[in-house]
C-alpha cells in the first residue's frame, strides 16, 4: 500500500485538476489513469495475497478522490436536511460511482490472470464503457463522471462527438492512456527499441488526428442561416424561497418584466427557468388553462404574435384509481389518486398549451429507485407526505412545437447531461434545444460551471444551439459548435437575447444514438461470462 497507494491518490488528483470547469488542465486526462495503471501492475507482479482485493482498494481510493473534488456540490444540495446529516447521506453519491469504477479494475486484474495483458487492457476499456453505459441507465443513476464529458471546456478538441457521443470521448482518453502506460512500462522492462518506437508513433497518431481533424472541423464550420429570436430570463429567486417569503404573483411579475426588457416584436420564444410558473400548490393538467398564472402568461404574449413561452412548473393528474405505478393517494383526501410531474410548459400565443414531464428524475428526491422491487416501501414514503419517488417520468423524449412549426426539445435540470435521451428529441423534430434549470441548490460551486459546460457537448453531438434558462444562474446561449456566445453571471437577475440558427439536419450521432456503449456493454458482459465460465471450470478441475 505504500507504494500503490500514492500512484492512486496521483491519479485521482491529476483527473479532478484535469475536471470541468478548471480551463487549460484538459491533456492531463490523457495521462490521469497511468499511475493508477501501474499501482494495478505493481499489485499483480508482487508476491503478496489478496491481490483482487488490494486491486480494488487502491483504485477505490484513487476514484473517490477523484469524484468527490469534482461532485463536491452535491453536499451543498443535500444540507437542507441538516449538515451534519447530510455528511453520510452525500457518501452515496460520492461513493458509488468509484465502486462501479474499481470493480471495473478488479475485472481487468481478474481478466490479466488468464489472458494476455493487451488483451486485458482491451476488456477494461470495455469493462469501463459499460460501467459508464449503466450508471446512465439504471435507477440510480448519475452519469456526470462520465469520461467524455471531460472536454467539455476543450469543446473545439472534440467537434467529432457529433459521430460519436460523449463515448468517443471516453474511448480516446483510455486508448491514449493505454498506450502512455505500454511506453513508461517499455522503458522499465526488455522492450526493443523499434517496440517503443512503435508505441510513441501510435500514440502521436491517436492524439494528433482526432485533434486535427476537429480543429478543422471548428474553424470551417458554417452555420445555415434560419433565425430565430430567443429570449431567456434568470429571476435570482432564491430556491429556497420560492415557496416562501417571495409571494406568487411577485415571482410571476419578475419574470414577465426581465422578458419585456429585451423582447423584440419578432420574438418567438421566451425561455424561463424549471419551475419557474409559482404556485402554492400544484397545477391541475385537466384544468391547466383556468389557472391564474398561466391566464396571466398568456396575456403577456399578446404582445408577440409568434411567441411561445417555454417554462417549468409542477403540474399533476388526478385520476379515480391507482391507473399508474406512480400515483399515489390525492392529497386533497377522498379516494381519488394523483400523478406529480416536473414540468416544462410551451405555452402558446392562443389556448393551446404542451407539456412536457421530466424523465430523468433525481434518485431519492425525485423518484424511488428500483420502484418495483422496492414497492413495499411506497406506503411508508406516501405517510410521509411523498418524501421520496414523488414524480412520475415522461416515458420518453418529446418535442414542444410553436405554431409556426418550430420544434424545440424541452430539457428539464440534469437531463442535459445525457445525449443520447437528447438526441432522440432532435431525432423526433427539435430544431434547437432549451435547458430549464435551478441550480441554486448547489449555490455558488463548480456544479453550475460543470452543468453549463456540459450543455456544450449537447450542441456539438446535435449540431442545434442550446438555451439554457438557470434561476440564478448560469443562464447562456451556445452555437451549434458548442461556442458560448452570450452568458449571464451568477446571482443576478437579468434577461438576455439572442438570434440563432434553428437546424432540421441529423447528425450521425442523433441518427444511431449510443451505439458505442451498447456495443462496449456487450463486450464487457462477454468478458464477465468468460471469467465466470474460467473460475466455474477451476472448481471443477479442483472438485475432480
Amino acid at each position: 500500500m505504500k507504494k500503490n497507494l500514492p500512484l492512486a491518490i496521483l491519479s485521482g488528483l491529476l483527473l479532478w485538476i484535469a475536471w470541468p470547469p478548471t480551463p487549460y488542465t484538459t491533456f492531463l486526462l490523457f495521462i490521469g489513469f497511468v499511475p493508477m495503471l501501474l499501482a494495478v501492475e505493481n499489485i499483480i507482479n508482487d508476491e503478496k495475497p489478496k491481490k483482487g482485493k488490494r486491486a480494488f482498494n487502491v483504485t477505490f481510493i484513487g476514484f473517490f478522490i477523484w469524484n468527490s473534488l469534482s461532485v463536491y456540490w452535491v453536499y451543498n444540495a443535500l444540507k437542507i436536511v441538516g449538515e451534519i446529516v447530510a455528511i453520510p447521506i452525500t457518501l452515496v453519491p460520492y461513493s458509488l460511482g468509484p465502486l462501479l469504477m474499481a470493480t471495473a479494475f478488479w475485472l481487468y486484474y481478474r481478466l490479466r490472470l488468464v489472458v494476455p495483458r493487451w488483451i486485458a487492457l482491451i476488456g477494461l476499456i470495455c469493462f469501463w464503457i459499460g460501467y459508464e453505459y449503466l450508471h446512465q441507465s439504471w435507477d440510480l443513476y448519475f452519469p456526470w463522471m462520465t469520461l467524455g464529458n471531460g472536454f467539455a471546456v476543450s469543446h473545439q478538441w472534440i467537434q467529432w462527438y457529433e459521430y460519436t457521443g460523449v463515448y468517443g470521448g471516453t474511448l480516446w482518453i483510455w486508448v491514449v492512456n493505454i498506450l502512455a502506460f505500454l511506453i513508461y512500462t517499455s522503458l522499465r522492462g526488455a522492450q526493443t527499441k523499434r517496440h517503443r518506437m512503435a508505441l510513441i508513433m501510435a500514440i502521436v497518431i491517436v492524439v494528433t488526428v482526432p485533434l486535427g481533424y476537429s480543429l478543422s472541423v471548428y474553424h470551417n464550420y458554417v452555420e445555415e442561416v434560419n433565425p430565430s429570436n430567443i429570449v431567456i430570463a434568470q429571476p435570482n429567486i432564491d430556491p429556497y424561497e420560492k415557496d416562501g417569503t417571495i409571494p406568487p404573483a411577485s415571482q410571476l411579475d419578475i419574470l414577465i418584466q426581465l422578458s419585456r426588457q429585451v423582447a423584440q416584436p419578432n420574438t418567438e420564444f421566451f425561455i424561463w427557468p424549471e419551475t419557474a410558473i409559482p404556485a402554492p400548490v400544484y397545477i391541475n393538467e385537466e384544468q391547466i388553462g383556468q389557472n391564474d398564472f398561466i391566464r396571466q402568461a398568456q396575456l403577456f404574449l399578446r404582445k408577440y404574435p409568434n411567441g411561445n413561452l417555454v417554462t417549468g412548473a409542477e403540474t399533476y393528474r388526478l385520476y379515480n384509481n391507482r391507473a399508474t405505478p406512480t400515483a399515489v393517494p390525492s392529497p386533497w383526501g377522498g379516494d381519488q389518486f394523483a400523478d406529480f410531474y416536473s414540468t416544462a410548459l410551451n405555452i402558446e400565443n392562443g389556448d393551446r398549451i404542451q407539456t412536457y414531464h421530466k424523465s430523468r428524475l433525481v434518485p431519492g428526491a425525485e423518484s424511488l429507485p428500483f420502484g418495483d422491487a422496492l414497492s413495499f416501501l411506497k406506503p411508508v414514503f406516501e405517510h410521509l407526505g411523498g418524501a421520496t419517488g414523488n414524480y412520475a417520468p415522461e416515458k420518453d423524449a418529446k418535442v414542444l412545437y410553436s405554431q409556426s412549426g418550430i420544434g424545440v426539445d424541452p430539457v428539464i435540470c440534469y437531463e442535459s447531461i445525457w445525449g443520447g435521451y437528447i438526441a432522440r428529441s432532435v431525432k423526433k423534430g427539435a430544431q434547437f434545444i432549451a435547458i430549464i434549470t435551478n441550480d441554486g441548490w448547489w449555490e455558488n460551486t463548480s456544479g453550475k460551471d460543470q452543468h453549463l459546460d456540459y450543455a456544450k457537448l449537447r450542441a456539438i453531438e446535435t449540431r442545434r444551439w442550446v438555451c439554457q434558462s438557470a434561476n440564478t444562474g448560469i443562464s447562456g446561449f451556445i452555437n451549434q459548435r458548442g461556442d458560448v456566445v452570450k452568458h449571464t453571471e451568477w446571482w443576478t437577475k437579468t434577461s438576455i437575447k439572442q438570434d440563432i440558427n434553428l437546424n432540421s439536419e441529423l447528425t450521425f450521432y442523433v441518427k444511431h444514438g449510443d451505439y458505442i456503449p451498447q456495443a462496449g456493454s456487450i463486450f464487457a458482459g462477454i468478458g464477465i461470462l468468460f471469467l465466470l465460465g474460467m473460475r466455474l471450470r477451476k472448481k471443477q478441475t479442483l472438485t475432480v
